[in-house]
């Protein structure tokens, strides 16, 4: 391997989802602008909801959760990816590598967990409004939160261990646009079949298990939902969940589709696409459905609007 900078052997180059041409520099400045889209959407978000004491409930304590998961998943691979474009060949050492794959994987097990607490939070205040403030109480929520992040964390750390400390051998060119398990294993020159095992059992659990509770949540609050005697009612409800299983389905079809297929079945092509959705995609869409839709947020967000037109004329 030969690059302007200097690489060892154990480098990594990770090719890159585009190719320096001109109809590639437009997709790039596209997927810039979904960056600074998620980025000012998501940390809009986490600031009303900070600001406003009206906010304050369980509901919009997950989703500040989840805000800063897509904030975090975004800038973790957005600004390599950009670098990587515009000076091809850079080298990332192993260590980088594997920085990376535990943080994008901390930060989508997050939110593999988050989504189904807050399809549960959902379910319980629609279905069960009458015992939302106790069983979703303070002390439940940030258990639930700390549950999300240590499951993550401990989900992240043994792949990451795992993938790093495979033999690689021959070329070290991941054929992706950021440092990923799936791509990194097709390098590896041992039997992989043990790990792909304890991937798809983790697919079962940080995947299939929350997309059922999901399911069964959304389930339930439709069938309450169509018992109200309110037609406006029911279809403003049926409008808001068919718009977070979209973005749900599309999270969880991506992810299902790259982690729980055998290795032989991967395409670089497919893969790159694929991981577009659960990395820049649905941080963009998150904000607009789950929060910049709902009318709570935009009243908080003419309040806000208010206070500083009030401060400009003074």
């Amino acid at each position: 391997m030969k690059s302007g900078n200097k690489t060892s052997s154990a480098d990594f180059i990770v090719l890159g989802l585009l190719s320096r041409t001109n109809a590639h520099m437009f997709s790039l400045a596209v997927i810039l602008l979904a960056f600074i889209a998620a980025l000012s959407g998501n940390a809009l978000l986490i600031f009303l909801i900070q600001l406003d004491s009206s906010l304050h409930t369980p509901m919009y304590f997950f989703l500040s959760q989840l805000a800063f998961v897509d904030i975090c998943q975004t800038l973790i691979i957005v600004p390599k990816m950009s670098a990587d474009f515009l000076t091809p060949g850079n080298p990332i050492s192993p260590t980088g590598c594997g920085t990376q794959i535990f943080l994008t994987l901390t930060m989508g097990a997050a939110e593999c967990l988050l989504l189904a607490v807050m399809a549960y939070d959902r379910y319980v205040a629609i279905c069960n409004p009458l015992k939302y403030s106790i069983i979703l109480s303070q002390r439940v929520c940030l258990s639930l939160a700390g549950g999300v992040w240590i499951g993550a964390l401990g989900d992240a750390l043994i792949h990451t261990v795992y993938t790093m400390y495979l033999p690689y051998c021959g070329s070290k060119a991941i054929d992706h646009f950021f440092c990923e398990s799936p791509a990194l294993l097709k390098l590896s020159c041992s039997d992989t079949s043990l790990y792909e095992t304890l991937v798809f059992m983790s697919g079962i659990v940080l995947l299939l298990i929350p997309s059922s509770i999901i399911l069964a949540s959304y389930t339930c609050i439709l069938s309450t939902v169509l018992k109200m005697k309110s037609t406006k009612g029911q279809q403003k409800a049926l409008a808001t969940c068919s718009s977070h299983m979209t973005v749900v389905g599309l999270f969880y079809g991506a992810a299902i589709f790259m982690y729980m297929r055998p290795s032989a079945y991967h395409s670089p092509e497919q893969d790159k696409i694929v991981s577009l959705f659960y990395t820049i995609v649905t941080p963009v869409l998150n904000p607009l459905i789950y929060s910049l839709r709902n009318r709570d947020v935009l009243g908080a967000l003419r309040k806000l609007a208010g206070k500083y037109r009030v401060i400009q004329k003074n």
